[in-house]
């Protein structure tokens, strides 16, 4: 059966890796495990967007190497980028005595991964 694979990058990353010894993933292998044998993984769609590096700047050269270590070992593989967007909001500040406390702050939200993967998924099928 041949069988796609749709992984959303950022999920992955900070649902189940993040923290772990196992950042270092290797996609095929775990869905070869998952998955029974008569499937043939034809395709594995990896979904994230480029991080910036704002609050750590060597956080881009780990993603970059990750996802050309996988594009490199795993020929099935392709990754798709979607985007982030910044602006300032208001938020309560932590552990204040006043609940009017609140404070600028910047939020960055991931962008267009989630529409790429339906996308893809949609067209694929």
């Amino acid at each position: 059966m041949r069988t796609i694979i749709y992984v959303d990058g950022f999920n992955l990353y900070y649902s189940a890796l993040k923290r772990t010894p196992y950042k270092w993933l290797d996609l095929k292998a775990v869905f070869q495990k998952i998955l029974a044998p008569h499937h043939d993984i034809v395709k594995i769609k990896y979904f994230t967007a480029r991080v910036s590096g704002m609050t750590d700047p060597k956080q881009p050269i780990r993603q970059q190497t990750y996802i050309r270590a996988l594009a490199h070992c795993i020929p099935e593989f392709e990754a798709i980028y979607g985007h982030f967007l910044s602006h300032p909001v208001w938020a309560p500040l932590a552990n204040s005595t006043s609940a009017n406390k609140k404070v600028q702050i910047i939020k960055t939200e991931e962008k267009g991964s989630d529409v790429n993967l339906a996308v893809h998924l949609l067209h694929d099928a």
